[in-house]
């Protein structure tokens, strides 16, 4: 077992120039994983039809990555803090790359479905090691407010902006084209991090906490598999009934050993704190509704209304533009007021887009399609800076990189059972069925921006 009697000496202070262009970097970076997680999502009709499977095939194209990522991001956060910052930012960045380059040469689903999981594993590595680097960098609390907003919002962008830049890919080069993109951007992050990103750890290393992360990993797979296979298997088929016993067991084992453990893998005392609580099922939430609307209006607009991927993803332009102008906004709004509003002008967007396509057919007018793709997106652009900012304001950097990482798992959870519930209403419909077993989704986004409204009073609360 390591062992943790060395501490890391106090970082030398940064210039401002410096400490925005440290900013800058990581955003770039989890911006290049921010879009892999949803560019994916346009091109799953072209990759079944290249690789001949169908929709719950497809499915785990996406989630084998999302679930890789949400499991080992607390972990990665961990080894981070021990052996360095920047150093496991740029192994993850150069796992990440590697794994893309097999996924475009990937011959069947099941090489693609690996590499998207190894691609997993070099995400993690960026997503929470890009935020301590963020907060270590930033040692003014209202500055460091700031950058967590520009930083929650890139990542908000880069999962608007996914279908849009997959969909021109795609019309251009053909499906490989999404993860053979990858490579250039890669090799930029890994000079601009060796020049501008300085070395950092974590005042005091944690030990690993291996029962916990193997306890954590199988949690989530099984809750995904259950939902990817439930249809197929049989929601109460001995197989399902031994999964949810399975599920439950390894849930229970995991806070047991959570709570006994010294330096768990995960703080559940941060759970005592109901601003957390709420802003990392608030986190969930969007993410759940955002992949909804992803997957749903992928598969319709593609197989319901036949439109090409180019077209399909310039459909879904709004959103992008709604999160672009409403993302950077929310930031400097979160600064200024607090979370409170930012969160409501997010639950009422995105439960208007849904309640939008609730009644969604196949002759349905695209201005209405359109329009609620620029309400859900306006919705996103305003939730994350503040669910971020409640997430980890008011803790010491030395447990907001823990609280990061816990919220960023949230996310990709949601990313993973977003794709799953999605793609369990509409596995086996036909063309002509598709509107109509779209319809559930829409309700379910609808409903995940109402809870955003329960979030924002618990922020409300804490504020005052």
């Amino acid at each position: 077992m390591l062992t943790t009697s060395r501490t890391a000496p106090p970082p030398a202070p940064l210039s401002a120039r410096r400490r925005w262009t440290v900013l800058a970097v990581c955003a770039l970076s989890m911006f290049l994983v921010g879009v892999d997680a949803t560019i994916v999502n346009v091109g799953l009709p072209e990759i079944g039809r290249g690789l001949d499977v169908g929709t719950r095939g497809l499915e785990w194209v996406v989630d084998a990555y999302t679930v890789v990522m949400a499991s080992l991001l607390i972990v990665s956060g961990a080894l981070a803090d021990r052996l360095g910052r920047r150093r496991v930012f740029r192994c993850g960045l150069l796992v990440f790359g590697l794994a893309s380059l097999v996924c475009a040469l990937a011959p069947s689903l099941g090489v693609l479905v690996a590499a998207r999981a190894v691609q997993g594993i070099g995400a993690s590595m960026l997503s929470p090691v890009a935020l301590a680097i963020v907060v270590n960098a930033m040692p003014d609390p209202r500055e460091r407010a700031r950058a967590i907003g520009v930083w929650a919002s890139v990542f908000g962008l880069s999962m608007a902006a996914g279908p849009v830049t997959g969909g021109a890919l795609i019309a251009a080069f053909g499906w490989r084209s999404v993860f053979w993109i990858n490579a250039p951007v890669v090799v930029l992050a890994l000079v601009l991090v060796a020049l501008f990103v300085p070395e950092s750890r974590g005042e005091r290393a944690r030990r690993l906490d291996l029962p916990g992360q193997v306890l954590l990993t199988v949690v989530l797979f099984l809750t995904v598999g259950l939902l990817i296979e439930g249809p197929r298997i049989g929601w109460t088929s001995p197989v399902a009934l031994a999964g949810y016993a399975l599920t439950a067991a390894a849930t229970a084992g995991f806070v047991r050993v959570e709570l006994r453990r010294e330096e768990p893998l995960m703080d559940l005392g941060l759970f005592r704190r109901p601003p957390f609580v709420t802003a990392v099922l608030g986190a969930t939430a969007v993410f759940v509704a955002l992949n909804v609307t992803l997957l749903l209006s992928t598969l319709y607009l593609q197989q319901a209304r036949g439109l090409t991927p180019l077209a399909a993803g310039a459909t879904t332009l709004p959103m992008a533009l709604g999160a672009t102008l409403c993302a950077p906004w929310s930031g400097v709004l979160v600064g200024r007021i607090g979370p409170r509003r930012p969160l409501l002008l997010a639950g009422g967007f995105i439960t208007a887009g849904g309640l939008c396509l609730v009644g969604l057919g196949g002759e349905t007018s695209m201005s209405l399609i359109l329009l609620a793709f620029l309400l859900i997106g306006i919705g996103f652009g305003f939730a994350n800076a503040p669910l971020t900012n409640t997430a980890v304001g008011g803790l010491p950097p030395s447990r907001a990189g823990v609280a990061g990482a816990i919220t960023s798992t949230s996310r990709q959870v949601g990313v993973a059972v977003g794709i799953a519930v999605a793609g369990g209403l509409v596995a086996g419909a036909g063309p002509a069925a598709l509107a109509a077993a779209t319809r559930p989704g829409w309700l379910i986004v609808s409903a995940c921006g109402l809870f955003l409204l329960v979030v924002a009073r618990t922020a409300g609360a804490r504020r005052r």
